[in-house]
């Protein structure tokens, strides 16, 4: 195995100095070169967050921001503006003694430096990955002029800046490890924006419009988690910076999912208590959003964010497993040798008009394998809002739509797959399409509900209040100290 852009691991510290103009625990300053090239990567990032970043002015926002990557008392809570929140660089704490887990290498030490033979790829998955970072704060930039209440805002842009920090992640192990190349594809990340008709983000669901704040929650909720996913596969990397990048982030990631899956529960259990009170499911005219429409909006999120797991069946998943690059979810959980050659599993696909299985080798169906994973965890969530109409005594109830609902990628690309699972034909896909997917006149609906509420513990009317505050704080707490032309 050739090694290339070979490097010695630092004598990383689990606490950042937060004296050092780039935060970081990887005693950058003992990498003269490396701390100059971030250096000058630094006003770029600023100057994209000033552009690009949230539109609302604040003085300040009490944010997390993380200090240590010790299992106890790793992040510091306080109001911060969000121009000088700091920005930082983390990785987990080294294990030498790290063997790899998975593929060809299996029981090999852990890699500290870039394979020659699998340069390519890793950039590749760090490109992608670093991507995704920037699009969803060019997705979310102007919720903050809609927020439903001081507590959401807070946690919008508490998901803003580690959505931030995780791009600067990736771009220094793009400057870390993979040298000119590296530089070039750090400096893309900026320059690649949201929903841009030249310059589009690589995934398409990052390039989709965040319209409202349900479609925040159903973002925060679903995208993010197969973001959480993503990074668990590369979290068991043989590339060990990598890995250990990417399991620090997982601790970050966790808050967005909570967002998510609390968000989208207290507008089910408005819309739940509205239903009750007047006793219809038309509550639009009450001030809440109905069911319908949420449903609606949980089918289209589920479906962009399935297709971010990319095809069912690739050779390109299969070569990264045996490679080392991408593990699979908890792969040393996993009670089987690790390698897979000759191994199979079932997968469904349209044959003859109708959705039947068939056998497919394993190593070649390892997006299936994370998807199925991901659609496990996302059910949990469901079921959790569903208690809530359960617990307001309601018969009505949200659901997942079939894997092949709506999809643009994979083995049910091309076909009109409903909800239910049925193969539909293209004029009964547009007949009843109005009927599964959010409509113009639904993001009407509900951008007519999005009007801010700023007032300390005070909430809009489709949402229900929390049942308590961030870091042990009441729910009234002044988390976020907007400018005067915010109340303008």
């Amino acid at each position: 195995m050739r090694i290339d852009e070979k490097r010695e691991p630092n004598a990383m510290t689990s606490t950042a100095d937060y004296t050092d103009k780039i935060p970081n625990n990887v005693d950058l300053h003992e990498d003269r070169r490396l701390q100059r090239a971030l250096e000058s990567w630094q006003p770029n990032f600023l100057n994209w967050w000033e552009s690009m970043g949230p539109t609302l002015p604040t003085e300040d926002v009490y944010l997390r921001t993380a200090v240590n990557v010790g299992r106890e008392g790793w992040a510091h809570f306080g109001h911060v503006a969000m121009k000088d929140y700091r920005w930082g660089i983390f990785l987990s704490e080294r294990d030498r003694e790290r063997e790899i887990g998975f593929g060809q290498h299996k029981g090999e030490p852990a890699w500290q430096a870039v394979p020659g033979e699998h340069r390519a790829d890793l950039m590749r998955l760090i490109v992608v990955q670093g991507d995704t970072e920037p699009a969803s704060v060019e997705q979310q930039r102007i919720l903050g002029e809609t927020a439903p209440s001081i507590y959401d805002l807070r946690n919008l842009f508490q998901v803003n800046v580690e959505e931030g920090r995780h791009l600067w992640a990736m771009v220094y192990l793009l400057h870390a490890y993979f040298g000119r190349e590296g530089r070039e594809e750090a400096e893309q990340l900026l320059k690649r924006n949201s929903g841009d008709l030249d310059s589009p983000r690589i995934l398409g669901a990052f390039n989709e419009a965040t319209t409202d704040w349900l479609q925040f929650f159903m973002f925060t909720y679903f995208t993010d988690r197969d973001g959480k996913y993503q990074l668990g596969t590369l979290k068991e990397s043989a590339f060990d910076p990598l890995a250990r990048t990417c399991e620090f982030m997982l601790k970050e990631e966790a808050h967005h999912m909570f967002v998510g899956t609390t968000g989208v529960q207290r507008i089910v259990e408005r819309t739940a208590e509205l239903m009750k009170r007047h006793d219809t499911e038309d509550v639009l005219p009450r001030g809440g959003i109905p069911l319908a429409i949420i449903q609606r909006y949980l089918n289209f999120q589920f479906s962009v964010s399935m297709d971010l797991f990319g095809s069912e069946q690739s050779t390109n998943a299969g070569s990264y497993f045996t490679s080392g690059l991408k593990g699979r979810w908890q792969e040393t959980r996993r009670k089987d040798d690790h390698v897979l050659l000759g191994q199979e599993r079932q997968m469904n696909t349209v044959i003859d008009g109708r959705i039947a299985q068939r056998t497919v080798p394993l190593l070649n169906a390892l997006n299936l394998d994370l998807r199925d994973e991901y659609v496990a965890d996302c059910n949990n969530g469901v079921r959790r809002w569903n208690q809530a109409l359960e617990d307001a005594g309601l018969d009505q109830r949200l659901t997942l739509p079939h894997e092949g609902f709506n999809r643009r990628v994979g083995t049910f690309a091309g076909h009109h797959i409903s909800p239910q699972g049925e193969v539909l034909d293209g004029a009964t896909w547009e007949q009843q399409a109005a009927q599964w997917l959010p409509s113009p006149e639904d993001r009407a609906a509900v951008a007519s509900l999005m009007v801010p509420e700023y007032e300390y513990g005070a909430f809009a009317g489709w949402i229900a209040p929390p049942q308590t505050g961030i870091n042990d704080q009441p729910v009234e707490f002044d988390y976020v100290h907007l400018r005067e032309e915010a109340l303008a």
